[in-house]
This record gives structure tokens, sequence and C-alpha cells, in this order.
């Protein structure tokens, strides 16, 4: 079984479905590395939703209990209501999420919503669409996100907004995001500028750090600290007095959670990733095309878990870190 050796159980499954995107973000794709020429995974490469279903049984089997679909862009997989589906019926799992930049929002909602589907995170990173379409890579207006997340709204889901925050490009719009989806009693994530992968031109000066974001929004609002709802909680959650509003700070760069971490990460490929910040992967799918029994599989993944080192959010601040990393749009947030 998976042991809690270091404090870290194996508790949260993300599992990419496909490697592709319609946006061409600045964070993880940006446009002068993944133009139209770049080779993205062929299909047969890719894991089917029988392979994608068999990995999540196996995993629940060794304690996983909250699943989350990433991508790429998990809403331009075909099909994609029918794989929520089968997950969402499978024993064990507690907590199904999906992460999307809400692009497609609209016209697949209720398609998601009827398949079982109640929980999402959504990526805004501005209102201003100036901003917002730099950001993006591809001229979407943030109208066509905002427009998303009213009609998730309205279908009934659960939603949080992840808010990238980086020195110089949106900081100033840290108060109008706030401001607005305190007002809609959405809770909205501000994510510090990570050097996930190689090719978001990240340096320490662009961070703007949780304490800084703090600063900003204390002079505005009256925060006070919500606990945390589990252990291996990333965000650090606060609520602004006097409503049920929450905001939230991940903070891997100025504030590390290496020592409880508790997510593995499965490339649209079959890759198992056991840090978001892996420089390499451990090819699952060679095995569920190879015949290997499902013992056989799990056997695998507990040894790789219980041997696990990584710890890299530590070893930044230390000056050691690594310097290939896997793609964000790889392998999903």
């Amino acid at each position: 079984m998976i042991t809690d050796q270091h404090k870290r159980p194996l508790h949260d499954l993300r599992i990419s479905v496909t490697d592709r995107c319609n946006f061409r973000c600045q964070y993880c794709m940006p446009k002068e590395i993944f133009g139209p020429d770049y080779p993205f995974l062929p299909k047969d490469a890719v894991l089917s939703f029988e392979e994608i279903e068999r990995v999540a049984r196996i995993f629940t089997e060794l304690g996983v209990k909250k699943l989350r679909i990433t991508g790429g862009e998990p809403l331009i997989r075909k099909g994609l209501p029918e794989l929520i589906q089968r997950l969402v019926e499978m024993d064990g799992i507690k907590d199904m999420g999906l992460t999307t930049n809400g692009v497609l929002l609209s016209k697949q909602a209720e398609a998601l919503y009827a398949a079982g589907l109640r929980r999402l995170n959504i990526s805004l990173d501005a209102l201003n669409d100036d901003i917002f379409t730099v950001i993006n890579g591809s001229g979407v207006s943030s109208k066509t996100v905002l427009a998303g997340i009213e009609k998730a709204v309205e279908t009934g889901f659960l939603i949080k907004v992840n808010m990238v925050v980086q020195k110089g490009v949106n900081e100033h719009e840290i108060i109008p995001m706030a401001d607005f989806f305190r007002e809609k009693g959405i809770t909205l994530r501000f994510i510090e500028f990570m050097d996930v992968g190689n090719s978001n031109g990240w340096n320490m000066e662009k961070v703007i750090t949780k304490k800084e974001m703090y600063k900003m929004l204390s002079d505005h609002f009256e925060l006070e600290p919500v606990d945390a709802a589990y252990f291996g909680e990333v965000a650090k959650r606060y609520r602004y007095k006097n409503t049920s509003s929450e905001i939230g700070f991940i903070t891997s760069v100025s504030e590390s959670f290496c020592s409880s971490c508790t997510r593995a990460r499965i490339s649209a490929d079959g890759r198992l990733y056991t840090c978001l910040f892996a420089g390499s992967g451990y090819d699952l799918r060679k095995l569920l095309r190879s015949g290997a029994s499902d013992e056989e599989i799990q056997s695998e993944i507990i040894a790789l878990w219980n041997n696990r080192y990584d710890r890299y959010s530590d070893e930044r601040t230390q000056n050691k870190a690594m310097k290939k990393k896997i793609e964000m749009s790889y392998i999903g947030g």
C-alpha cells in the first residue's frame, strides 16, 4: 500500500487528457514555441478513455479520493462527457473536478453537468481585455471566459477562478478581480508565477509573492484566515469579513508546501509524475499496453511513490533547483 512516510500520502490524482490547447498562453504555451507547426502528440500516443478509466481505478484502490481532469485544455478532447460519466461513477472517488480556460464552457457546461461533474477550476488572469488578450496569446476576450463562468454558475457548478499574477503584466488586476468575484460569491485564487517547464521566461523578479498580494488586498478589504479543509490543501485561504466569499493564495514560490504534497499526475501519454516540476516521468502507458495486470501496475506505482524525493520548491529557494522540467501544457496544473 501507499505509505504516509514524510507525511505525504497519495490522495489526489490529476489526469491530463490532451496536450493541446486553444490558447497560446505566455505562462505555459508561448506562441513563439507552441506555434502551428509544433509537433503535438499523435492520437495513438494519447491514453484512450478505457486506459484513463483503468488508471483511475488502480489509483483509487491505492487510496486516491480526489480526481481532477486537466490538459492542455481538456474541453477540446472529443467525447469528454463520456469519460467524466465513467469516472464519476467509479467507487472511491469523493471529489471530482476539471480545470479549464473556460473558452468552450458556454457550449459544454450542460453536457458536463449531466455527466455528473460538479466542480470546475477556471483560469482567468485579467478582466481587462487588453491585458487578457496579451496573456492568452490568441486574441480571446475575457468576455468569452466570463460568459463561460456565468453559464457554469447557472448550470449549478461549484467554481473556483485561478489567476496567475506576474509582475509588470497583470498585478494591477488583483483588486478589480477580487472585487468582481467577491460580489459574485465565487472563490478567487491568486497563484504566484511559477517556473513550470522551461519556456515561460520565468525569473524571480517576475514574481509577486503572497505577502505582497495580501498587503494589496488588505488595503481594500478586511480579510480573516480560514482553516485548511484537509491535509495537503494547497491554497492558503481567507474570507472577506462578514461574508461567505473567499480568496486563496497558492504559494509554490515564496512558501513551499513540498512536505505536505499528496498529488500525483498522469500526462496525456500516460507518464506518471510525482511532482509538478519533475524532469521525467514513469511510462505507465507501456505497462498498460504490455498486458500487465492491475496488481503489477499497482506495485510499480507504490514503489515510485514510497521512494519519491521531490522537493523542487524547497530546492528552488536554496538555489539547487534542476534546470529542465516538464512543460505545464503537457502535465496539467
